[in-house]
């Protein structure tokens, strides 16, 4: 394998923060010329930024639950930034894009579309209690703008509580609610009234509960919104994207919270709506029913960005002012993308095998905890797993290093997942996945942990 090792060398330089030892290593050893060179034109024409730029590697191709790279390699992505429920390039979606495109392939605002209001109408027939009022949005993180927009007009209030280590989305209110220091750090002033509290994490509780959790992670919300009194919004992921999954009683207690202090219920489930936790909204698992529901990602199949704020009818209260407003508003394709995916999860009965799939790699994983001290915690709900590493399960120190060796050597043996918080490993599959492909992916995290420990 041939490579310009000037040109690797000018793109992984010791200046560049986003570039650690371990990638410069991994790369040098597995990207050719042809890749290199197009790495290069990336980092000279794209914006530099954190776990984006410059990039890793070159894709030439993705179907089902697999990539594969300029040089031909096959990756089994278990991450798939969480647009690929129904698995990359599926035929259904493409042909329903294909279709609508030929028939009308945009629509300004001043009109609507049969794609739009169909999905508009499934939706809200999917989605719990009374949320029946549908606005789109071209991304997750205007979604997310728009609730916080129209839970101010409706309270007449402006503070939110959000938790720390959440994440909304990458846009100046979305950070302000957001709690990732990688996001936030140097951004100048924020959001006024956007307070923040401990997030219901059973394995690192502030109030040192552990597994025998008295909800005081639920109390502290309620306390908040006794003293602030002017909140507007308590807004959360119904389950963290690091895999947390919150304790019995924790959302019903919030819920009425909530309703106690005047407060609006904006639960995000951007990431794992639509199947991916064994139930088409993850706020169905909790018996609790949010004034607002934001999806987004995997709502456009994996082709099309779209997001979409569910709310409440009686929170239809700004006919004569601009809520989204976006250009892509009821774009008909994306829509057309969107009822193929709901549809491919219903006809395959999706949802169902990513609660059977779960609870089959939760077992396997449970099995490997005990093989590898590394291993702090397991967890889950549906397809979207996690595993913590620690250097020590009494101390529970994150393994950050050991966290970042396993996934390069991961990538190196044809697996891909995301490390979320530095040493939490993140498996979020395609709910198309079947038990041989989850086995040969387990089979390679196991492996890797094996190298790792040894």
């Amino acid at each position: 394998m041939q490579f310009k090792k000037e040109n690797l060398d000018n793109m992984l330089s010791e200046g560049d923060l986003n570039i650690s030892p371990r990638r410069r290593a991994w790369a040098k050893k597995h990207i050719n010329a042809e890749t290199q060179r197009w790495l290069d034109l990336d980092a000279k024409y794209f914006l530099h930024q954190s776990l984006s730029t410059p990039c890793l590697n070159v894709l030439s191709g993705c179907e089902g639950i697999n990539l594969e790279d300029l040089q031909g390699r096959d990756i089994m992505d278990f991450h798939g930034n969480n647009v690929h429920q129904v698995g990359f390039a599926n035929r259904r979606v493409i042909e329903a894009v294909r279709n609508q495109m030929d028939q009308l392939a945009f629509c300004t605002r001043r009109y609507t579309n049969i794609p739009a209001i169909k999905l508009a109408e499934k939706l809200a027939q999917l989605a719990p209690g009374k949320l029946n009022k549908v606005l789109f949005a071209p991304a997750g993180t205007g979604a997310i703008g728009m609730a916080l927009k129209l839970a101010r007009m409706a309270t007449g209030k402006f503070k939110t509580i959000s938790m720390w280590d959440s994440f909304h989305g990458a846009s100046l209110d979305a950070i302000s609610i957001s709690g990732e220091a990688i996001f936030r750090k140097d951004a100048g002033p924020l959001l006024p009234g956007t307070e923040h509290v401990p997030p219901p994490d059973c394995y690192r509780c502030l109030w040192g509960c552990g597994d025998n959790c008295n909800l005081k992670c639920a109390d502290y919300v309620e306390y908040v919104l006794s003293k602030e009194g002017d909140v507007a919004a308590v807004i959360a992921e119904t389950v963290r994207s690091t895999s947390i999954v919150p304790p019995i009683g924790y959302w019903e207690k919030i819920r009425a919270a909530c309703d106690k202090y005047g407060a609006l219920l904006i639960l995000d489930e951007i990431p794992h709506c639509l199947g991916r936790t064994g139930k088409m909204f993850t706020c169905r698992h909790f018996d609790v029913v949010p004034d607002m529901l934001v999806i987004g990602k995997g709502l456009g199949g994996g082709i099309f960005p779209l997001a979409a704020l569910i709310a409440r009818e009686d929170l239809d209260i700004m006919p004569d002012r601009a809520l989204g407003h976006y250009t892509h508003e009821k774009n008909p394709v994306a829509c057309a993308a969107a009822l193929a995916t709901i549809e491919c999860i219903e006809e395959d009965n999706l949802t169902a095998n990513a609660k059977k799939m779960g609870l089959y790699a939760m077992d396997r994983m449970r099995k490997m905890m005990q093989q590898h001290k590394i291993i702090g915690a397991v967890r889950g709900l549906g397809l979207m797993m996690g595993m913590e590493l620690v250097k020590d399960r009494k101390t529970k120190e994150p393994a950050t290093e050991e966290a970042e060796q396993v996934m390069y050597s991961a990538l190196s043996k044809g697996l891909n997942f995301k490390v979320t918080m530095g040493s939490i490993i993140t498996l979020t599959p395609p709910l198309t996945i079947t038990k041989e492909q989850m086995d040969k992916a387990l089979n390679i995290l196991d492996e890797c942990l094996q190298e790792v420990e040894g």
